[in-house]
């Protein structure tokens, strides 16, 4: 019975998942076929273990002593004490009740905060043990001539562009191409929007606006945005949402040792956190 509606818990719980829309806060709803699979074969499990406990002759209260032959030593697993037989089932249980009953955090500054808010990433080439900020940097999924094919590419994309504006779907290939070009897209006109992170922002009129995007799943995720600086000195708060526009420029920013590109915001405005608060690589 207890195996029966584990089953039934997980078909369920994958079902909600993509019925509320919320997949999304754990992986790229490009491997969402995954779990499309992972319905179709729980489903399939659930009949089978329905099939077996309704034809089970316990069920039905009668007891047939005889040897099945299935190898199992049935005596010996029904006298062992309760809880050990179904203290195994707590490992189902727990992730059944948070994943169903429990709110989804979304990632926000207090995140940020949390890790650490740095740039070594850049200043590293051991971009593997590093939580990713900033720059998006796609290379660690390609071989080297495709990632270079890809980013001239997307380089012919964006430089043809006198404005540039980032959408969720192009946000990361977006910065990351602008991190990676620099020098060719100042005084280029930028707009975009994300939530506001002041962190070591050494200026009261600068603030950092991110977005958490997503390569695989929410364990891989990055925070990724510019450091804008606004005309004059601005009253907002961390994790607040805005949309900003502005010119594009660069400076030598002395907290991470580096030089960044910045924008110069020439327009603002405090907009909803949206439904889907992350951005997610496209491959």
């Amino acid at each position: 019975m207890f195996r029966l509606l584990v089953l039934m818990g997980f078909t369920f719980f994958f079902y909600h998942l993509h019925a509320s829309g919320n997949l999304t806060k754990y992986i790229n709803m490009k491997y969402a076929y995954l779990s499309f699979i992972a319905i179709f074969l729980l489903a399939i499990l659930t009949v089978v273990q329905a099939y077996v406990f309704i034809k089970s002759p316990e069920k039905g209260g009668h007891h047939h002593d005889h040897d099945c032959r299935c190898g199992h030593d049935h005596e010996h697993e029904q006298n062992k004490p309760f809880y050990q037989r179904y203290l195994i089932y707590l490992v189902f249980i727990f992730p059944l009740v948070s994943g169903i009953f429990f709110p989804i955090a979304t990632l926000d500054s207090s995140i940020v905060k949390t890790k650490g808010f740095s740039f070594k990433a850049m200043e590293s080439g051991d971009h593997y043990s590093q939580t990713q900020y900033l720059r998006p940097d796609a290379s660690l999924y390609y071989a080297q001539d495709s990632y270079d094919k890809q980013m001239k590419q997307l380089f012919n994309k964006y430089s043809s562009k006198k404005e540039i504006s980032l959408t969720d779907d192009d946000f990361l290939k977006g910065m990351e191409t602008i991190y990676n070009y620099p020098g060719e897209f100042l005084g280029r006109t930028i707009e975009f929007h994300g939530f506001a992170y002041k962190g070591n922002a050494i200026n009261k009129n600068q603030l950092f606006v991110l977005r958490f995007g997503v390569i695989h799943c929410i364990a891989d995720s990055g925070v990724y945005g510019m450091l804008v600086e606004f005309p004059k000195d601005m009253n907002i708060k961390d994790d607040e949402w805005i949309q900003i526009k502005g010119t594009l420029a660069s400076e030598y920013y002395q907290p991470f040792k580096s030089t960044l590109p910045v924008v110069k915001v020439t327009d603002w405005s405090t907009i909803k956190k949206p439904d889907d608060p992350y951005v997610y690589r496209g491959f």
